[in-house]
């Protein structure tokens, strides 16, 4: 009986109740996030993964300015149905180095995760400028600036030093030095390019 009234008290407190809801969430949050951070699968790279090279670093924020997240997630789950569409589910340690990554279940178009290598570089340009020009029922937006634009090196040598000092990234010096060059005369649809043809490759496919 004393539990029935305790819990109408709850009910009736909606400050009370909003402290024990915040509270109880908060825990079991913790109890989920805190154990990833020591487990070795998903802060330790996959064998083979590098740092974005400049060029798809400079891609991969192209990708996300013009919010192509909004409709292509990066995350193939563990289910027959998905991988025998997409290729090898995803893996943690695939993520290592995306700031931010691209998890999701928005899926107007199809997941991108292995999408690097799947078609040629002249494919992907064509694509980007008019979606129907290779997929005659696509809804996805042309973007025939990025054939145009030219690539902005101005902030890739900050960009990439923030990334090792900051977050580790193990890029090298030389990297960083000759980030501008990498860029030096691109458009903005060949980064993007770049970028899209690495995805998923540190894993190879089955075969």
């Amino acid at each position: 009986m004393a539990s029935n009234n305790a819990h109408e008290k709850v009910e009736k407190n909606i400050g009370l109740m909003i402290i024990l809801v915040i509270l109880l969430v908060s825990i079991g949050g913790l109890v989920q996030i805190v154990p990833l951070f020591f487990m070795q699968s998903t802060t330790k790279p996959v064998d083979g993964l590098k740092p974005y090279p400049a060029l798809e670093l400079a891609g991969r924020d192209i990708y996300v300015r013009e919010g192509c997240y909004l409709c292509h997630s990066q995350m193939i789950r563990p289910f027959r149905a998905e991988t025998e569409r997409y290729g090898h589910y995803s893996v943690a340690g695939e993520f290592v180095y995306d700031r931010p990554f691209q998890w999701g279940s928005k899926r107007t178009g199809p997941d991108l995760h292995r999408v690097g290598g799947r078609y040629s570089d002249a494919w992907h340009k064509t694509h980007l400028i008019n979606p129907r020009d290779v997929v005659p029922e696509s809804v996805m937006p042309g973007y025939p600036w990025l054939a145009s634009d030219d690539l902005d090196a101005s902030t890739i040598v900050a960009k990439m030093r923030t990334l090792k000092d900051t977050f580790g990234h193990p890029y090298t010096e030389d990297e960083i030095k000759n980030a501008p060059e990498a860029l030096k005369g691109k458009k903005e649809i060949d980064a993007v390019i770049a970028y899209l043809q690495g995805l998923g490759t540190a894993i190879k496919p089955r075969k």
